[in-house]
């Protein structure tokens, strides 16, 4: 957010709606690739909960939901589709998040009218409204972000943004 000639801020939320959304759902992408930066790949790997659940499994999850519900991308299971392989090292996982994210704003800044109808496509996503889409990926990437934070501060202690 850049000053204004007067020296003040623009307003939280004064871009407007998909402005403010897009906003918020960068914030919690950047709050999920946070914690899983700085790590030896091992503690990024090791899962916390007994579930397995690790940090770069919540990467590669959201990369995964990312191109699910934006682009279409046919996932018959979403925890198979986020299955890590041997291969999957955190900057790949990051740069990949990335991208998604990236690939994810574009299809948005697409969308002319939130209320719009995004049709079922062949992946099984349910028939839902842009807005929706948009909600739902915030929604779910804040609370993985969550996870994120108690997984990191069980690796090394570290909290807050």
């Amino acid at each position: 957010m850049h000053a204004l000639s007067d020296g003040s801020r623009p307003a939280f939320g004064s871009g407007g709606e998909v402005a403010t959304l897009v906003e918020f759902l960068g914030y919690k992408r950047e709050a999920v690739i946070g914690k899983a930066l700085g790590l030896p790949e091992d503690a990024a790997h090791r899962p916390g909960v007994p579930s397995g659940t690790s940090l770069t499994w919540l990467v590669k999850h959201l990369t995964v939901a990312e191109r699910f519900w934006f682009a279409g991308s046919a996932i018959d299971d979403m925890r198979t589709a986020s299955a890590l392989t041997g291969g999957d090292t955190v900057p790949d996982l990051v740069a990949s998040y990335r991208r998604a994210g990236q690939e994810s704003d574009a299809v948005i800044a697409g969308w002319t009218d939130l209320d719009q109808i995004v049709e079922t496509p062949a992946n099984g996503r349910p028939r839902c409204t842009a807005r929706w889409i948009i909600q739902h990926m915030i929604t779910e990437t804040a609370r993985h972000a969550g996870h994120a934070d108690i997984l990191r501060e069980q690796i090394d202690g570290t909290v807050g943004r």
